[in-house]
């Protein structure tokens, strides 16, 4: 089986919300490969896939008007592409929260990890089920979010370092003043002297 491109579609097909390619191909062939999708469709609810001389679409509806869909080379397995397909139903929705085009908007990166997770360059299914899908991602997040405390402790160290110098300076500052008053030496007494022979 082979993945060209896996996509979340709106309004019955007619723009790409996310699409993720897994093989080389240039933008404008990935562009008509959509573009071409809902004229192929049609009105017919009955079948999940639609063929072409060079490739076949495998497609579900979603909430809303959208479709998720995979776009396979034709020799590829329909079965395991079903498979494919059923599997990505249920990961987007987790990480989307729902289905709707904001959601899928505020999400696009979130959706294309899990995609990743799914399939792997080339397109080849990985052996994965949702719950490893969710942990991974997860994962990728606790990272990220370690590193960012990581940063923040570091930042708060700085700055509370930088403070502590910053009372030290006006303390030395203060107390050379004091000593200075506290002497009876002034800016006056110092000039005064010089000038008497």
């Amino acid at each position: 089986m082979v993945v060209l491109s896996a996509s979340i579609l709106s309004n019955r097909g007619s723009k790409a919300l996310v699409s993720r390619q897994f093989v080389e191909m240039n933008r404008l062939r990935v562009e008509g490969l959509l573009a071409a999708f809902p004229k192929l469709m049609g009105h017919s609810k009955q079948h999940t896939f639609v063929e072409t001389d060079a490739v076949r679409y495998v497609y579900q509806p979603l909430e809303n008007g959208m479709f998720l869909l995979l776009i396979t080379t034709k020799a590829s397995n329909i079965v395991e592409d079903l498979g494919t397909l059923r599997l990505l139903a249920k990961v987007v929705p987790d990480v989307t929260g729902s289905l709707s085009e904001h959601a899928i908007n505020e999400h696009a990166f979130e959706i294309i990890f899990a995609f990743d997770e799914v399939l792997t360059t080339g397109g080849y299914k990985e052996d994965i089920s949702p719950s490893t899908i969710r942990t991974n991602l997860e994962m990728h997040s606790h990272e990220e979010e370690m590193a960012l405390m990581l940063k923040k402790s570091k930042e708060d160290a700085a700055k509370e370092q930088m403070q502590q110098q910053a009372k030290a300076i006006k303390d030395r500052q203060m107390a050379a003043l004091r000593d200075n008053l506290m002497n009876g030496g002034g800016m006056g007494g110092a000039g005064a002297g010089g000038r008497s022979q």
